[in-house]
């Protein structure tokens, strides 16, 4: 049944269900809890940081990229979870995919902070 709500009710019902999400990923996920520390001391240093506005949005982002793609990562476990708890092929794969997906947005936030660092200390 597709959705009937428009305007603002359908803005309010999507931060609802936005809300129950993160919740969600809080409340189940270790590694975004880990992660969401880290991104909270990193945010907080790239504001710190006498560096531009592009480097502080780069810093930033980077590592809120990290967060979503933890949350994505977490989502696809949950429906491979859902679905059943024999080993499969390709939700092990699925599942692999996502663990990589995670581990680049990583390396690609240490290459932004390292390069940035290194520019800025050098």
């Amino acid at each position: 049944m597709a959705n009937q709500a428009t305007s603002l009710t359908r803005i309010i019902k999507a931060a609802g269900y936005s809300y129950k999400g993160l919740a969600a990923v809080w409340r189940h996920e270790a590694a975004f809890r880990q992660e969401l520390v880290v991104a909270m001391l990193a945010i907080t240093l790239a504001i710190w940081l006498n560096v531009g506005a592009i480097a502080r949005i780069l810093l930033i982002g980077s590592v809120v990229l990290v967060l979503i793609v933890e949350i994505l990562n977490s989502a696809i476990e949950a429906v491979i979870d859902r679905v059943g708890s024999e080993y499969h092929e390709l939700s092990g794969r699925a599942k692999d995919m996502g663990a990589a997906a995670v581990l680049l947005a990583i390396v690609l936030a240490l290459f932004v902070w390292g390069s940035i660092l290194l520019q800025h200390f050098i």
